[in-house]
């Protein structure tokens, strides 16, 4: 055979067999299905995990096919989130995704030491130690997080537009959470320039919130014109708004949450997040990563406020909400 024929079929043969590599490379990768564990810490937040399923879905992520999810949820239950986080390691997941910020920090601890990406939702990154900086998270981790200090102080703007004339304004909050003090620093700061009294109360745990209220009610006066909640967990919690409800409904002081509820617990306005919204976004990371870009070097994202104005809790409470706020809120109920 001529020798020049023969380096030409040696050329093509190499050249059929990389080709055929590559193939059954990018075959087996299509074929690969990534196993991802969800774990919701807050029955109230369930539905960011819904959407960060719908949000890869949208992304060519089919279930049961490319990609099989492991999906818990507990409320408020550390020893069950640790003991399920645990179990995602141990079966060596393809990412963990959590959320709240409790959740965010469990999971960053039992990834610790391994090569499984975290993605977090919903956490509070202040003061949390949960990253390392917002544009470059590190430690294999990034994620969606609350904006508290800035939601902190949008609630207290919402609400001295609705109360110009409030002067002292109760800040119940959950005792030693870790980012608290930088929240009340810049609500602290907001007040003194508007000539406002905070009046703060760390409660250890519900039954302390319901004694607290219970004192101040026997003196005839609970001694504050409005209720304002800056995040954290105690702010989430649905018992918390019904023992507040019990001792503001009666003597028309308005409440306002980091959400909404439309029950019969008088909540005037909310400024929070649009939890499918979150869920979505942390979809658009947790592809990345899988993708191969590595989880610690993508930059922390935040979600945009979603203001909610109870305008039927505020004619009960004989208050007129301007036409400016109403036109910034992103949800009226009337």
């Amino acid at each position: 055979m001529n020798k020049k024929l023969l380096n030409g079929l040696i050329v093509i043969l190499a050249i059929v067999v990389a080709l055929g590599a590559v193939f059954f490379y990018v075959q087996k990768k299509a074929g690969k299905a990534y196993r991802v564990g969800i774990l919701s810490g807050l029955n109230n937040f369930i539905v960011i995990g819904d959407s960060f399923k719908a949000g890869l879905a949208s992304l060519g992520y089919v279930e049961g096919k490319n990609i099989v999810y492991d999906y818990q949820k507990t409320n408020f239950e550390p020893d069950k989130e640790k003991q399920i986080l645990d179990k995602f390691v141990a079966e060596k997941t393809d990412l963990i995704f959590g959320f709240n910020t409790e959740v965010g920090l469990a999971a960053k601890a039992a990834a610790r030491g391994t090569k499984i990406p975290v993605v977090f939702a919903m956490a509070i990154v202040e003061g949390s130690n949960l990253i390392k900086s917002v544009r470059r998270p590190g430690d294999n981790i990034t994620g969606v997080r609350y904006p508290g200090v800035e939601f902190a102080l949008k609630r207290f703007e919402v609400l001295r537009e609705i109360l110009p004339r409030a002067k002292k304004i109760w800040v119940p909050y959950q005792k030693d959470y870790p980012s608290v003090p930088l929240e009340l620093a810049a609500v602290r700061q907001a007040a003194a320039a508007a000539g406002v009294t905070i009046i703060e109360f760390p409660a250890a745990n519900l039954a302390s919130l319901r004694a607290e209220l219970e004192r101040r009610s026997k003196s005839g006066d609970l001694g504050f014109d409005a209720v304002l909640y800056v995040p954290e967990s105690l702010s989430t919690m649905k018992e918390a708004f019904e023992i507040i409800a019990e001792f503001t409904r009666a003597r028309k002081i308005p409440v306002g949450g980091t959400k909404i509820l439309t029950e019969d617990y008088g909540t005037l306005f909310s400024v929070s997040i649009d939890a499918p919204d979150m869920g979505r976004l942390a979809a658009y990371l947790a592809d990345k990563i899988l993708r191969g870009i590595p989880a610690g070097t993508i930059p922390v994202v935040s979600p945009e406020p979603y203001i909610s104005i109870n305008y039927k809790v505020a004619r009960e409470l004989g208050l007129t909400v301007s036409e400016n706020l109403l036109t910034k809120a992103n949800e009226i109920i009337r």
